[in-house]
């Protein structure tokens, strides 16, 4: 058995309040793109920097490549290509002076990778780091994790700044990277974003891992609210709306009715057949909204926090 690129045994950081991480018991296999979900203030950052050696844990321990978070922090450094959630600040530090900085602890990087990348995503290394908008500040972020050719990149919220087209850039890179051999760890607050490039999502709320699941499952807890407006003096279905499966929150006002669909829309368009609808309006939701109703029937004490 190969082993495990993350390993983490009831690793938990009390902040106190009921704030902070609780006995993450995780396990992330090599070559795995592994998505890190959950609302904000879930315990994300925490588990990252437990990992990462920068804070340390109340209980528990974590292992990457089986090497101790703690114990062996630099060489747990030399193979991780680590993006933080908010980028530390370079001042007047050119780009190019920051490769080349970080790049020299390192010992040394290969210029034509950080060339390439940089190219990929237009981002100009000979201008100032405190001259850069959030998302160059993103897009050196993103080189400087990946320019070295990490066995393990973690990544925090690495797509917040960057415009859709770069977004998709960076989905492409982490799969040519998964390809090449690596593994891939990411945090995200957007159940849509880890759907392009994850093999696996582990969901944290309120600093407990609720579920992991394969990336197929992820679609069973895909929740959007719809609106749809019926033609005037038509019949509205709302009997089969409400009894269809994955519908629920149905409020009906006059030829309008609002619910929430989780999962396939299939046996709510059924539940539509031949009525007259004319105009169906869908939104996603913010996964706290996606959590408060899917975690709904375990966790009764959820809707009311």
């Amino acid at each position: 058995m190969p082993v495990a690129a993350i390993q983490t045994s009831k690793l938990s950081k009390d902040y106190g309040l009921g704030r902070g991480l609780f006995d993450l018991d995780l396990t992330v296999s090599p070559q795995e793109v592994f998505g890190f979900l959950g609302p904000n203030g879930a315990g994300k950052s925490t588990t990252i920097r437990c990992l990462m050696g920068l804070i340390r844990p109340t209980q528990g321990s974590a292992h990457i490549f089986g090497l101790d978070c703690r114990r062996d922090s630099v060489a747990v450094k030399r193979k991780v290509g680590y993006m933080p959630g908010d980028m530390p600040q370079f001042g007047s530090l050119r780009g190019r002076e920051v490769v080349a900085y970080l790049g020299g602890l390192r010992g040394s990087v290969d210029t034509s990778v950080v060339r390439k990348i940089a190219e990929r995503f237009d981002l100009d290394l000979g201008r100032r780091f405190r001259e850069y908008s959030s998302g160059n500040k993103k897009k050196l972020g993103i080189l400087l994790a990946f320019m070295h050719r990490p066995e393990l990149l973690i990544l925090d919220e690495p797509t917040g700044g960057l415009d859709p087209l770069n977004q998709q850039e960076f989905y492409k890179l982490v799969t040519e990277t998964r390809d090449a051999g690596a593994t891939i760890f990411l945090s995200s607050h957007i159940l849509s974003e880890v759907e392009h490039v994850c093999d696996r999502v582990g969901i944290i709320r309120s600093g407990r891992l609720v579920k992991v699941a394969e990336l197929d499952e992820i679609h069973n807890i895909r929740l959007h609210r719809l609106e749809l407006e019926f033609a005037p003096g038509t019949h509205v279905p709302e009997k089969a709306i409400r009894s269809a499966a994955g519908v629920q929150d149905v409020v009906v006002n006059d030829h309008t009715v609002t619910c929430a669909v989780t999962g396939a829309f299939d046996p709510l368009l059924k539940a539509l057949k031949g009525a007259a609808v004319t105009n169906l309006v869908s939104h996603e939701p913010s996964l706290e909204e996606v959590f408060l109703t899917y975690y709904r029937s375990d966790e009764p004490e959820a809707s009311a926090r």
